[in-house]
């Protein structure tokens, strides 16, 4: 967890608010520290950590401990049995998952309490989507709250960089798919609303860091883009906030055959104007 943004920033991390008697903004504690022996990663790649070290497991069971982890809490089986293998008979695909659950055993790996009729984490592992899913839907609501009810954050490059990773890129199952694209659209809007909330606390750099990690995901994204050109010109980088512009539009003319909208327009129509000025003055030509 990075240092706080500001005295107005508090620390968070994806827990229960607690909202004091008599008060109107939610305030945050951290959460409370794993004594975890196994972590299980999604963002990024499917990665099972136990101690310090890489666990290796048997292929086929990846997917089924990344579908659980998916989950805040037990699965039942019958769930787990339809989606992972949902191209076979009811009794095929529950002889899949006890194989796949055998072979965990077999590993070593006590990562899953298997329950007769449910599956859930072993208590203590971790898991960093569940993590961060919360803190994402955190600042997206934040985005909306009335300032009496104004989410205290403490934030910085950790929370960007991990906002900036995909869930389970490569992996084409369905269910996997879908959570995917969810996770795509709320860590989208949360790296936007972050970048909003850095520049109201005049923290230009994470801003910039933030937004472009938005505009990397989505190159065709306008309200990414927007943002990052706000960064630049709250900044003073006005010739940084005219590129960004220009990229885009050149961008979303060769791939959409579109243009930018009068509010992305409007943001840099001064700067435009100054810009055509001063190609067509005296002794040089117009642009």
């Amino acid at each position: 967890m990075s240092h706080s943004i500001g005295t107005d920033l508090g620390a968070v991390r994806g827990i229960p608010a607690v909202r004091p008697p008599g008060t109107g903004e939610a305030q945050y504690a951290p959460p409370p520290l794993r004594s975890a022996d196994a972590r299980i990663a999604l963002l990024g790649g499917f990665r099972l950590v136990t101690g310090h070290d890489p666990a290796r497991i048997p292929a086929g069971s990846e997917r089924l401990l990344a579908f659980v982890a998916l989950h805040s809490g037990p699965v039942p089986r019958s769930v787990v049995a339809e989606n992972l293998w949902p191209d076979v008979s009811e009794r095929r695909a529950y002889a899949s998952l006890r194989s796949a659950l055998n072979r965990l055993r077999g590993a070593g790996c006590r990562i899953l309490d298997a329950g007769p009729v449910e599956l859930a984490l072993a208590g203590g592992v971790g898991v960093d989507f569940q993590e961060l899913r919360p803190l994402a839907h955190l600042l997206v609501d934040s985005a909306v709250a009335s300032p009496g009810t104004a989410v205290s954050l403490g934030l910085g490059a950790s929370e960007i960089d991990a906002l900036s990773q995909d869930l389970l890129p490569g992996w084409c199952d369905e269910w996997a798919l879908r959570e995917a694209e969810e996770w795509r659209q709320l860590r989208m809007h949360a790296l936007e609303a972050l970048a909003t909330r850095f520049i109201s606390a005049q923290h230009f750099g994470h801003a910039v860091w933030a937004a472009g990690a938005a505009v990397r995901a989505e190159p065709l994204r306008e309200t990414a883009r927007a943002i990052l050109i706000k960064a630049h010109l709250a900044e003073g980088n006005q010739s940084e906030a005219l590129r960004e512009f220009q990229r885009y539009r050149a961008l979303l003319q060769a791939e959409l055959g579109l243009r930018p909208t009068a509010r992305l327009l409007g943001l840099v129509a001064d700067l435009r104007s100054a810009a055509t000025r001063c190609a067509g003055g005296p002794g040089r030509p117009r642009a």
